[in-house]
């Protein structure tokens, strides 16, 4: 262990208890004098002790030469998680960290009571744990004091980033005093990070751990190469071959992990699930459970599995592969911790295998390709561990001499041992049986070619009919798996698979054909209500229909000769040529397919400058009786006669007016004198204004008045 005098008493005091005995690189290198003082941008793989390095190096800011930190009231130590999981297991490190110091630790994290965390922070604490969300709330409200802040921790730093924390990562540091440490520690320095660094912290050491040089060595990569259709067959045979204490599976969506968990709780694994939709209670309750060992298989996506400390967790199993390098380390690194082994297998699809090799490369990760354990290699597994058993080293005691020898005198030694057998086998889930193709990998995780397969004929085959062909876009890719898994039966019980236009003719061996009615039932129905029907004799393929009549490149229909045919167009009718199809490539541009005209400008219509004398001046109207037009000059034509006026009845016919429309005169009704009507009176808006027009009486704006009776 490195020198007490490097480390505060306090923590030593600690770390002692705890039996710690020697530290680890990221924790030694954090205890150098000269980053007592100075902001840490710290790079170390996952499960190193990063939450003990920085718990170290906060112990000389918050405590100085003091044994005992000075009486709680505002928070002299801020440290944010990316989860909720996480938070509450770095609440938990920090307290028996700090248990000699006389700490007091405040929680803030989302899915808990507001209220019961104000409370606990209005009697005092020295340290706040919590997420970036509900930080910000509290810091918001009023409720979180950050003026005696004297140092930030962001752990798990690229997560938080990740998970579009960054926001209020830049809220809570700008609200934090300038003078204060800021200690960044992650698995990873992506460009996010370093941007990050670069504004918040001053003059930041970057810390990188000589155990980064090679990533996990403690941790054992295997790739398995399964079907599309057995990954999950496969994932429950990994799960049983590996008998882990504790094992985490890995999805991307919350509906695969219900899924799976009910799944799993039907083949008798001890399960519980992890997702972002659960509450804060029900995953403490299922963490709780997995340290216990009342559970044993966690199913959770990556959100939730974040920064998660399993003591007894030996195997990590990615159902849906990870997306990046990031994921994948994050993934894995939750085995494989402080010096204990672990396994990280991989459950690839064949459609997959190259994505695969490119994630691994960009990781600089080395695995061991294989298949899923079949159910041959799970069973005999079983029987090494019974044999392996530490109890049947241990002697027989005084209270068990007298049943052990009733039970040899009763019953004989063969029997005893194979009702132990039987109990041992009672309480575990039978193996999968998966399908037995595909591409085997090489040792270097690269694959050897195929050889060719030869067809090799079927005995006793049974032919079947599915209501579907070539029309309904029926392939052998898609039909061979749908047929395997809706039958249970193999790739390699099944012969030939003929395709028609309306159906399909599959070939089953004859041991496999029973299996596979039974399995279809008597609907005889499969996927995408598909009927399967059994066919007594090989069938014959089916005539093709005629194929539509050939045509030439000029649209004309042609015999068997390239003649044309009389019957494709009624007598004396001309077929139409096609001059789109026999137009060559003009680079975009218009094409005139019309002969070239001796005078272009024959049929262009006559103007008034065809008129014109050839020694007029460019320029100059030749015409002073007759004005020029816009656009077009006006010809030279003689003046047309003038229309005869209209005769009009009226007095003042002669006297220029502006047009009235003439009405029909009212007839006075008999027996009615006539009444003199009264002048109309001018709208309040006149809807002209300006001068009167000729012929009008006086100025009224355009209106027309009335002469009086």
């Amino acid at each position: 262990m490195t020198s007490k005098t490097d480390i505060h008493p306090a923590i030593a005091s600690a770390l002692a208890k705890r039996g710690y005995e020697t530290l680890t690189p990221v924790q030694e290198s954090v205890l150098a004098p000269e980053l007592r003082d100075a902001d840490l941008l710290v790079s170390a793989q996952t499960g190193s002790g990063k939450t003990v390095a920085f718990g170290i190096s906060l112990a000389p800011t918050l405590m100085g030469e003091e044994q005992t930190l000075p009486r709680a009231e505002a928070p002299m130590a801020l440290c944010i998680a990316p989860t909720r999981e996480l938070a509450l297991q770095v609440e938990r490190e920090l307290a028996w960290l700090y248990a000699d110091a006389g700490v007091r630790i405040a929680t803030c994290v989302g899915g808990m009571n507001m209220m019961t965390e104000r409370r606990t922070l209005d009697r005092g604490a020295h340290i706040v744990v919590g997420t970036p969300g509900r930080l910000r709330d509290h810091i918001t409200r009023g409720s979180l004091d950050l003026s005696a802040m004297r140092a930030v921790v962001l752990d798990e730093a690229d997560e938080m980033l990740d998970l579009g924390f960054r926001d209020d990562l830049q809220f809570i540091l700008d609200a934090a005093p300038d003078q204060r440490r800021t200690l960044m520690f992650s698995a990873t320095v992506p460009a996010g990070i370093a941007n990050l660094a670069k504004r918040y912290q001053y003059k930041a050491v970057r810390v990188t751990t000589a155990s980064d040089a090679k990533q996990h060595l403690d941790i054992e990569y295997r790739a398995l190469t399964v079907a599309p259709n057995d990954r999950e067959n496969a994932v429950i045979n990994v799960l049983r071959y590996y008998d882990a204490k504790n094992a985490i599976v890995f999805c991307s969506t919350r509906a695969t992990v219900n899924h799976l968990t009910a799944r799993f709780s039907n083949r008798g694994f001890s399960v519980v699930a992890l997702s972002g939709e659960l509450s804060q209670n029900e995953r403490t309750h299922a963490l709780q459970a997995l340290r216990d060992g009342r559970a044993k298989v966690c199913v959770a996506t990556d959100v939730a599995a974040r920064g998660l400390d399993l003591p007894d967790l030996e195997l990590v199993v990615h159902a849906d592969l990870p997306k990046n390098k990031e994921s994948l380390l994050h993934r894995s690194g939750r085995t494989g911790r402080a010096g204990r082994k672990g396994v990280s297998a991989l459950i690839v699809p064949y459609n997959a295998r190259r994505r695969t090799e490119r994630l691994l490369g960009d990781a600089r990760i080395s695995a061991a390709w294989a298949r899923p354990p079949s159910s041959e290699e799970i069973l005999a597994r079983d029987d090494e561990r019974l044999m392996g058993d530490s109890f049947f080293e241990a002697e027989v005691a005084e209270d068990e001499a007298a049943m052990v020898a009733a039970l040899l005198e009763r019953y004989g030694a063969e029997k005893v041992a194979a009702a132990l057998v039987r109990v041992h086998r009672a309480g575990r889930s039978a193996p999968e049986e998966l399908i037995d193709d595909g591409p085997v990998s090489a040792p270097g995780g690269t694959y050897a070619e195929r050889a060719p397969r030869e067809h090799v004929p079927i005995k006793d085959a049974v032919w079947f009919s599915l209501s579907l062909g070539r029309k309904q876009t029926a392939e052998p890719r898609w039909l061979l798996p749908m047929l395997c898994r809706a039958g249970n039966i193999t790739k390699n019980e099944i012969g030939s698979i003929r395709i028609h236009d309306v159906e399909t003719h599959v070939e089953i061996a004859g041991a496999a054909a029973a299996k596979f009615e039974a399995a279809i039932g008597p609907t005889r129905k499969i996927e995408k209500n598909v009927v399967v029907t059994r066919l007594e004799s090989v069938p014959e393929a089916p005539a093709r229909s005629a194929r539509p009549p050939r045509t030439r490149d000029d649209g004309f229909h042609t015999g068997p000769r390239g003649e044309r045919s009389a019957g494709d167009y009624a007598p004396g009718e001309k077929p139409k040529r096609d001059y789109a199809k026999k137009r060559p490539f003009t680079g975009g541009k218009k094409r005139d397919d019309r002969p070239p005209r001796k005078d272009p400008y024959a049929d262009r219509k006559p103007s008034a400058r065809d008129d014109m004398p050839a020694n007029a001046t460019p320029g100059v109207w030749p015409y002073d009786d007759v004005a020029p037009t816009r656009g077009e000059a006006p010809r030279a034509e003689a003046a047309k006669p003038a229309k005869p006026a209209k005769s009009v009845d009226r007095a003042d016919a002669g006297a220029e007016r502006p047009f009235v429309k003439d009405k029909k005169p009212k007839r006075d009704k008999p027996g009615v004198k006539a009444a003199a009507k009264p002048a109309a009176k001018p709208t309040a808006k006149p809807h002209r204004k300006g001068p009167a027009k000729p012929g009008s009486e006086g100025g009224t704006g355009g209106l027309k008045r009335k002469p009086k009776a």
